[in-house]
């Protein structure tokens, strides 16, 4: 089935230091607020030869979207001098009345952030550090707390540089982790860890040694219930669906998305080739078919993943990043369609009907037929990106080899279900850039 996609960038932030990280808040009163982590290198001053190490440098952005902004929506609210950050999460519920951010950073430590005041005028602060190890970086963290249910125990999991994981529990009250377990999972680099939502019991990761594995936190972790050599390189991002029990993504240096059924991991049910290294999956807060992938060297690719094809199709991809793509998130406050309209399923009707140029369809990527393309830009940043074809050519939102031809029948237009919309927050790192930007999609109805 067919589908129309539009992405318009809202705003383009300088986030001054190398950005890797970005994420919206996940509760509801809270949903336009964004944190942006960063990390650079810093080479002893004075010293330009020297062998000594750099210093890793951090900073944490707190930044508002405002949707009635037509123009620059982000306002900064905040700005932190921190360690260098390598991952964070935001809780999916609220501790002790408040959103609470977790932050793994290169001195080897988890950090809890607070966020206080109110959408319009709020502040962060640290409210805990607890370091998981010495001569390490903490790499990645997930919260338990992905299916939004209160009542249990929030644990988080980090991986680190060392191989190890570390699982944590949180005492609200205080509050503070404390490290109820810790193992050598992977010979390497352990790039991710993850929860399976379902069973927090169960946690996944991922390492440099090329390999996934399942660990169950019930038992002294010293064996993995599996390990996966599916992945030809190192396994660097994974996430288990919060709409949909036993489905789980995972992502590599291989430049592959694979879909798992966790009942039965011997082979994955999907296999998508997305052209760069896969550092951070995310699935959407609402649609549990769309997956958000940041791919590196290809920019950033919304996946439909509807377990109907051995490889998921790729709707859209973003890539007016000039830089590595490594940050990328979904938001949950909503924004109103404004790129797709009924005349535009009707005029694209028309033109699939007179064999002439179609718009966006579903389709795997290909690089050489599905680009982005700026037709505005503005003084503030702001500027629409449409696919063109592999000619160079845009599909403007009339058809101009139909400019004399009748309006399409009233039936046209009910060919497409009204057009759904998100906005995303990307970043890219040597170019240290901060886009957000707004994603809308009309998916062919049934004529019949």
């Amino acid at each position: 089935m067919s589908a129309r996609c539009k992405a318009q960038t809202l705003q383009v932030i300088d986030t001054e230091y190398s950005a890797d990280a970005v994420e919206w808040c996940p509760l509801d009163d809270w949903d336009t607020i964004l944190a942006c982590g960063t990390y650079q290198l810093k080479k002893p001053e004075g010293k330009e030869d020297t062998d000594d190490p750099h210093t890793r440098l951090g900073r944490l952005y707190l930044h508002r979207y405002s949707p009635e902004q037509k123009f620059s929506p982000m306002t900064e609210l905040q700005r932190l001098e921190t360690a260098a950050i390598l991952d964070m999460k935001w809780c999916h519920l609220p501790v002790a009345g408040h959103p609470m951010l977790a932050m793994a950073n290169a001195k080897g430590a988890v950090e809890l952030y607070k966020l206080t005041g109110s959408r319009e005028s709020c502040a962060i602060e640290l409210t805990y550090n607890m370091e998981v190890g010495q001569e390490c970086l903490a790499l990645s963290l997930d919260w338990s707390t992905g299916l939004r249910e209160s009542g249990c125990p929030i644990k988080i999991i980090c991986s680190d540089s060392r191989g190890r994981l570390s699982l944590l529990q949180l005492d609200e009250s205080s509050p503070s982790l404390d490290i109820l377990c810790q193992w050598e999972a992977h010979g390497f680099e352990a790039w991710i860890a993850a929860f399976n939502y379902w069973n927090c019991n169960v946690v996944y990761s991922g390492g440099d040694d090329s390999l996934l594995k399942v660990w169950d936190t019930r038992t002294q972790p010293d064996r993995p219930l599996l390990t996966s050599k599916r992945h030809s390189m190192g396994v660097c991002s994974i996430q288990s669906n919060p709409h949909r029990e036993n489905v789980l993504a995972t992502g590599s240096y291989d430049e592959h998305v694979l879909l798992w059924d966790t009942r039965q991991m011997k082979q994955p049910v999907s296999d998508t080739h997305v052209q760069g290294g896969v550092w951070r999956l995310k699935w959407h807060p609402i649609h549990s078919n769309l997956l958000l992938a940041a791919c590196m060297h290809s920019g950033f690719h919304i996946l439909d993943c509807d377990f109907k094809s051995e490889e998921c199709p790729i709707l859209t991809s973003y890539v007016l990043h000039n830089s590595l793509a490594y940050g990328a998130d979904w938001a949950r406050c909503s924004s109103q369609p404004a790129l797709l309209t009924n005349q535009d399923a009707a005029a694209l009707h028309c033109r699939e009907s007179t064999g002439s140029i179609s718009d966006c369809r579903t389709q795997n990527l290909d690089r050489s037929n599905q680009n982005l393309k700026i037709f505005y830009e503005s003084p503030t940043a702001s500027f629409d990106v449409v696919l063109e074809d592999e000619s160079g050519e845009y599909v403007p939102e009339t058809n101009p080899l139909q400019k004399d031809a009748p309006p399409p029948a009233e039936t046209a237009v009910s060919l497409y279900s009204p057009p759904d919309s998100s906005v995303l927050a990307t970043c890219s790192f040597y170019d240290h850039m901060l886009h957000v930007w707004r994603w809308e999609c009309q998916r062919a109805q049934s004529s019949e």
